[in-house]
């Protein structure tokens, strides 16, 4: 069997899903598997304007961003815009059809809506007859990811496939297995060795600020309002500023890290996460039972994931810092409420994903008739 996994690098989250579908995937027995990025495989200047201009407008112009997405998800006005979206993305992405074209795969799995736009063209005009495999990254669905010869779509929720459903597609298109993950986050953990590892307080309430890779948002505010009180992670990234200055200030009970590759045992030892709600994030969080509160989120998929976790009481979103501080001290008063949470997160998780995913394959589950 012969496979090809395929994201787009805007954001990290489509990657990490991907790399967690072809780690699950390389060591079985039979199967061919192959990762590929599909801007590696398409015009340089079109490469360039999609990774750089992704970046630049969730980090400098969110509203704009926002504004995009909107405009792109309107259900009239994505009826004008999306024919000729493909258009430009046909002509730029040439090179990666012309792949598919020559490699003949059985399975096309994407976490990313560029190639199945691509691949769906393609099988209409018989010039593939591979299973198109769609892994929507997000709880909430754009229309983009929605591509006519689809076969099958992987969502993180019945709130995603609800989604789905009512834009047409059919329950059988549909497995829910959630969003793929790391095998690290779904493992148990020893706090108490890990505490003494970090150099921690076990027994001290513990809140883990994480932003993304670009370290941004009010982490150094919410590490200055909340240290006196609660012990406190504040992950920086790549933002070495930031890392810098919470060294040089040296705040009781906080400990503050660059890039890490670890963050599982991060987790791990906290208590609650404050953070930004992508889909992989989210997923992650969910896996490991940690109460999350939101901020900083991104117009548009973001600002979709915590409408869609909210349908489960979950979607908690602090306006200010000073709003996580009152909603994180709240917490640690009343553990009640952290258990209560604890207890939806265990209903709703899916953290073998990635597993269930490759069972499927291996088992002809996206066979005929399947």
């Amino acid at each position: 069997m012969k496979i090809l996994i395929t994201y787009a690098s805007a954001g990290a989250g489509h990657r990490k899903a991907a790399e967690a579908i072809n780690n699950c995937l390389k060591e079985r027995a039979g199967l061919k598997v192959t990762l590929i990025d599909v801007l590696e495989k398409a015009n340089p200047l079109f490469k360039f304007s999609y990774t750089r201009g992704y970046d630049y407008l969730v980090r400098c112009a969110p509203w704009l961003w926002g504004w995009l997405f909107w405009i792109t998800a309107n259900k009239f006005l994505s009826f004008l815009i999306k024919p000729f979206a493909l258009l430009i993305n046909k002509i730029n992405l040439r090179p990666f059809a012309g792949f598919l074209i020559q490699e003949k795969y059985d399975f096309i799995i994407s976490t990313h809506f560029l190639p199945p736009e691509i691949a769906s063209t393609l099988k209409g005009s018989k010039k593939i007859n591979s299973k198109l495999i769609t892994v929507i990254t997000d709880f909430k669905v754009h229309p983009f990811w929605i591509a006519r010869l689809t076969d099958f779509y992987i969502t993180a929720s019945s709130f995603t496939s609800q989604i789905l459903i009512s834009r047409g597609i059919g329950q059988d298109r549909i497995r829910e297995f959630g969003i793929p993950i790391e095998d690290k986050f779904s493992k148990a953990y020893d706090r108490k060795a890990l505490c003494a590892k970090f150099n921690l307080k076990e027994d001290k309430f513990t809140i883990l600020l994480v932003t993304g890779s670009f370290g941004t948002g009010p982490i150094e505010e919410i590490t200055e309002l909340l240290h006196s009180e609660a012990q406190v992670l504040a992950v920086c990234a790549r933002n070495k500023r930031l890392f810098t200055r919470l060294e040089q200030k040296a705040l009781k009970n906080t400990k503050a890290y660059g890039f890490v590759d670890n963050i599982q045992e991060l987790m791990s030892v906290s208590d609650m996460i404050v953070t930004k709600p992508g889909g992989l994030t989210i997923s992650e969080l969910l896996a490991m039972e940690l109460p999350p509160i939101f901020i900083s989120a991104i117009p548009g998929q973001e600002a979709g994931n915590i409408e869609a976790l909210k349908t489960y009481g979950l979607g908690i979103e602090a306006e200010s810092v000073e709003e996580v501080r009152r909603i994180a001290l709240d917490y640690k008063e009343n553990p009640d409420k952290l258990n209560s949470l604890k207890a939806i997160i265990k209903k709703i998780k899916k953290p073998y994903a990635a597993e269930e995913l490759c069972n499927a394959l291996c088992k002809d589950s996206f066979g005929p008739g399947s």
